[in-house]
């Protein structure tokens, strides 16, 4: 059975998932668990008499309160996503097993049946969620459905250092890549093949034992 963390870093970078693999690296940095941390304080981080400037987040605070406002206007489950059922739940499923950050009683938040919401430490794109957080929340998804005996047709994924939270349908597209991303983590017995050039190696903790070359400026215009 793969761990929902695995699958999700499939999605992402397979070579990465490899040398995870090769280092037993299962912990959380600190930084992303303080980031994380933030999804559970909203009705503090809400409040204008806190002074934000001390937590770990990546906007100004009217930013970040204008966003956290917003969403709490535009979701019905924003009391569930506030106060979930569940917290940081050990979620065991037909194929994968791991940690759903939250898990929502579906009456409380506005929606049958129930679902989860995973969170990021990272910045959301413009639109929608990145696909290895997609990916982890079809897989927790999954395993609730599979507990609960009941189908999960939606889930969030909260990006808190930022003040953003999105709502996802896990439709065709989206179960695909959590297909194809499980298949990987699941098949994998050596090295994929390197990524060259890739935005994703600059920040990998591996990009050295991986040896991934990213190209200069001047390669790229065909001057070496």
């Amino acid at each position: 059975m793969e761990a929902f963390s695995d699958i999700a870093t499939a999605a992402y970078c397979p070579r990465q998932l490899y040398y995870r693999r090769q280092h037993a690296d299962h912990e959380v940095p600190e930084p992303a668990a303080e980031r994380r941390a933030l999804a559970f304080r909203y009705g503090e981080l809400l409040d204008p008499a806190h002074d934000l400037r001390g937590e770990p987040v990546d906007a100004t605070p009217t930013q970040f309160r204008a966003r956290l406002s917003a969403a709490k206007e535009r979701l019905d489950a924003w009391g569930a996503l506030v106060d979930p059922a569940g917290r940081e739940v050990l979620l065991e499923g037909k194929d994968a097993r791991g940690i759903a950050h939250k898990v929502l009683d579906g009456e409380v938040a506005g929606t049958d049946p129930p679902t989860v919401s995973v969170v990021s430490a990272g910045e959301p794109p413009e639109r929608g969620v990145w696909e290895p957080d997609s990916v982890r929340a079809v897989a927790a998804a999954k395993a609730l459905a599979w507990e609960r005996e009941t189908a999960v047709d939606h889930a969030f994924v909260e990006y808190p250092a930022h003040g953003v939270i999105r709502h996802i349908s896990l439709g065709t597209r989206r179960t695909a890549a959590y297909r194809h991303a499980l298949r990987v983590a699941r098949s994998m017995d050596g090295p994929p093949p390197r990524l060259e050039n890739d935005d994703r190696c600059e920040p990998c903790e591996y990009r050295a034992e991986c040896g991934t070359r990213t190209r200069t400026l001047r390669s790229l215009l065909g001057g070496d």
